[in-house]
């Protein structure tokens, strides 16, 4: 299994294996789906003035694409940055692909002051081999925030309110075929593949980031 990525800045591109259920909270899309890929759209602050109905703004972009079908991301990241990973337990297959910003950093439990300026994200989509349920898809995503959560504790910066877990606009999508698979839990071979590929590229993204932004920009 493994999903082919293209850059086309500003777009990048995660063709998914084949047509499968995704589950995310993406603007477009959210919640369950049914995809053949997933997107990121690249964006400046001069793209995004308060004023804008973002919303509207995303549906013509996708639109004048061909890909109003597709989940997107929204990331000021530089697209070029993206980082991904792969995972392979016991036949179960694991690919993330993620794009990390951390200018507007938060530690859970606690809100920073932001001016709506200066914004960051984690994008980060997952694709599993494994036929899955909807509550196995469910129990995923948890386990794509813990491995974001660990290894952004373990690499990632302190900010004024202590260790970055997160960004205040983060956004996860999972893709895996339909099945029956009920679990999905720290003890199954599909959340250790999902585990293992999202940690690492997270831990990878963070420590690119802290070098290219010592001063937090």
């Amino acid at each position: 299994m493994t999903a082919r990525v293209t850059l086309e800045r500003p777009w990048l591109e995660m063709r998914l294996t084949q047509p499968m259920q995704v589950l995310s909270w993406v603007l477009n899309r959210p919640g369950f789906i049914h995809a053949d890929r997933i997107l990121w759209r690249e964006v400046r602050n001069a793209d995004l003035p308060r004023e804008l109905d973002v919303d509207t703004w995303l549906a013509g972009e996708l639109t004048a694409k061909q890909a109003s079908d597709a989940p997107c991301f929204l990331t000021s990241r530089n697209i070029t940055r993206f980082v991904e990973a792969r995972a392979a337990v016991e036949g179960v297959e694991a690919h993330a692909v993620i794009t990390l910003g951390l200018s507007n950093a938060e530690r859970v439990g606690t809100r920073m002051a932001y001016d709506g300026d200066c914004w960051g994200t984690i994008n980060i989509a997952v694709e599993c081999s494994l036929r899955l349920s909807q509550p196995a898809m469910l129990e995923a995503m948890s386990i794509i925030t813990q491995a974001r959560t660990a290894a952004l504790v373990e690499h990632g910066p302190r900010i004024g309110t202590g260790q970055v877990t997160g960004t205040g606009t983060d956004c996860i999508a999972l893709a895996a075929p339909v099945g029956t698979e009920r679990f999905a839990g720290l003890h199954t071979p599909q959340a250790e593949a999902i585990g293992q590929a999202t940690y690492t590229a997270i831990s990878q993204a963070t420590q690119s980031w802290i070098e290219e932004n010592s001063h937090g920009t």
